[in-house]
């Protein structure tokens, strides 16, 4: 969660460095699968089945026991960065208006054109195997009236215990905006609390992804005994369908950067061209930022502007996040069965706008539990299915980074000309 422009002053907040299997663990679900179909029908003894299930479920609930506290360190942190970009000018008041703009809008659209998108091409049957043996059940989700009373928990600690992650991420939205009016001394002190327990956090949860390639394996190998081949195929339409959502983000990015930047769509095309062959080959924001700074040139944009709003938009700014993270969660929701109402998908829109602020900069694979856990259980949706799609994170996770480069370019000269 590094901020190279330090907007508003204050201490930058730099999150341990971690490094998962990603291809390994995408190797081991191939693996499992494969295994599954394979050894369906050869009478495998019950003991080794049991045994193998035993190994995905502890890994699971690892996986589980960090969302809670991961997701409260980093929604502080975050939401206290982002107070502290508003306070740095007019400038950094409009890049963020439109980062609302554009993560409300990614969220919406996921929310009515997810459901129509699954009804003309439905998930395959083989995908039921992937809930069979899942360890909880879906929440239920409320009425108009109970979801409003629902919003303030009268009791935090009970809240974290039920995982109620919508009364759970205001308070700790309110939290941070405290946080923030209290003296220097004190606001330091405890982000600086925040700021450890995220990296203790991170350390556990990167041990845990460390040994995902055997929790992946054991969960994927009952999928594939229970679906057979249609597991593959599942899969394959799970990344297609929301790698489209992320698309959507994709196009809005050129359409911003034409109408509110001014700009002449092949211009802009041929300028982030670059950007986005580093942000596909590399599938990092960060990393992208030295390309994105000299697309920003090509395009004519001010280096004051660039210089401040790039780099900002790298600390604080995933814009297919809520696309994206919504997605997901409404394809287990169609998956498992679970009917979204208003209700429910307007605290899922809810939930995703304020984890995107402190998901960003993570690498994929823990930014997916990070973000989309919390959304889930916001919306009543089983969450044990993300365990296997993590493992193929890394497919959809070229979309994300492609859609936020280009997005972060368009915000770019979209605050560029409306500040000259």
């Amino acid at each position: 969660m590094t901020d190279p422009a330090r907007p508003g002053g204050g201490r930058t907040y730099e999150l341990v460095t971690i490094r998962l299997p990603v291809v390994v663990t995408f190797a081991a679900l191939v693996a499992g699968l494969g295994a599954g179909v394979l050894l369906a029908g050869s009478g495998l003894a019950e003991w080794l089945r049991e045994g193998i299930a035993l190994t995905g479920r502890l890994w699971l609930r690892a996986l589980q026991m960090t969302i809670i506290p991961l997701v409260a360190s980093l929604l502080v942190l975050g939401l206290a960065q982002m107070v502290r970009a508003a306070s740095a000018g007019a400038a950094a008041r409009r890049f963020l208006l439109l980062v609302f703009g554009v993560l409300l809008a990614g969220g919406v659209v996921t929310a009515f054109a997810l459901p129509v998108l699954l009804k003309a091409v439905p998930i395959p049957p083989g995908a039921s195997g992937f809930l069979a043996e899942t360890a909880g059940e879906a929440q239920e989700v409320p009425g108009i009236f109970d979801f409003l009373a629902s919003l303030v928990a009268p009791n935090v600690i009970a809240a974290a215990a039920e995982t109620a992650m919508l009364p759970l991420t205001i308070f700790f939205a309110l939290f941070a905006l405290a946080v923030t009016r209290l003296p220097d001394d004190q606001g330091e002190r405890l982000l600086g609390f925040f700021h450890a327990l995220a990296n203790v956090m991170l350390l556990i949860i990167g041990w845990v992804l460390w040994v995902a390639p055997a929790g992946v394996f054991a969960l994927a190998f009952g999928v594939g005994m229970r679906s057979g081949g249609g597991a593959f195929t599942a899969l394959a339409h799970y990344i297609l369908v929301v790698s489209a959502m992320g698309g959507f983000v994709l196009v809005l990015a050129y359409v911003l950067a034409v109408v509110l930047g001014g700009m002449h769509p092949w211009r802009f095309a041929k300028a982030a061209l670059p950007a986005q062959a580093v942000a596909v080959s590399t599938q990092s924001s960060l990393a992208s930022l030295p390309a994105m700074l000299d697309s920003a040139s090509r395009l004519g944009l001010r280096a004051a502007t660039a210089e401040f709003v790039l780099p900002l938009a790298v600390a604080i700014f995933r814009a297919t996040s809520p696309a994206m993270n919504m997605a997901v969660a409404l394809y287990v929701a169609a998956l498992a069965g679970v009917e979204i109402t208003p209700v429910a998908a307007g605290a899922g829109i809810l939930v995703a706008l304020v984890i995107s602020v402190g998901s960003v900069s993570l690498p994929g694979s823990i930014s997916f539990v990070v973000s989309i856990g919390p959304i889930a259980l916001a919306m009543g949706v089983p969450i044990e299915p993300l365990a296997l799609l993590v493992a193929v994170e890394m497919l959809p996770d070229i979309m994300r980074t492609l859609a936020n480069v280009t997005m972060n370019l368009a915000v770019a000269s979209a605050v560029d000309r409306t500040g000259r």
